[in-house]
């Protein structure tokens, strides 16, 4: 299994994979809708604010994760969120998921990037180095469906400060349906 980073794959091809993964495990709606947003993701994120990792074998796309600027009004630490993330549903439980996330964090740190954030199952994430959050700690840009999801973590090794002001995410996560 190999890993890389930025569009190594054609942007289409990632759109059909998140399309195909979701809509097998969440159903066809929930499909074309995360596929959508992958790739309004990628079509109208400036290539600076935008970190696309993926694993695959061969030629076949085994997992994708893109990571994603966020802002806060009153502090200085560069910070992305970690939304979408899948991993081919033959291939689930297998590790590659969580080594994927680790390549993308890995990415992030080498670049600066302080401050990792996710909104997703904590069981998962945590296992990555992810840790539950309130909105104290770093206040979401839209209100949160399910609080208990949302998670973070320093890339510095050291606890997360919270994160000062109101955060401000790229257009195509400005979307309260993701949230």
């Amino acid at each position: 299994m190999d890993f890389s980073s930025g569009l190594a794959v054609d942007p289409s091809q990632i759109t059909s994979f998140f399309a195909d993964v979701f809509s097998a495990s969440e159903g066809p709606e929930e499909g074309a809708e995360i596929g959508t947003f992958a790739r309004e993701l990628i079509n109208s994120t400036p290539p600076e604010d935008i970190l696309v990792c993926t694993a695959h074998n061969d030629h076949e796309l085994l997992g994708c994760a893109i990571f994603s600027r966020m802002t806060f009004s009153q502090d200085t630490r560069n910070v992305f969120i970690l939304s979408p993330m899948a991993v081919q549903t033959g291939s689930q439980k297998t590790g590659i998921g969580q080594a994927l996330i680790s390549y993308g964090l890995d990415r992030l740190r080498a670049s600066g990037v302080d401050v990792a954030l996710t909104y997703g199952d904590p069981a998962y994430y945590c296992k990555t180095g992810f840790v539950q959050i309130t909105e104290d700690t770093a206040q979401p840009p839209l209100k949160l469906s399910h609080p208990h999801g949302w998670l973070g973590q320093a890339l510095d090794g050291h606890e997360l400060k919270p994160l000062k002001g109101p955060s401000q995410c790229v257009s195509a996560l400005n979307n309260p349906a993701l949230w």
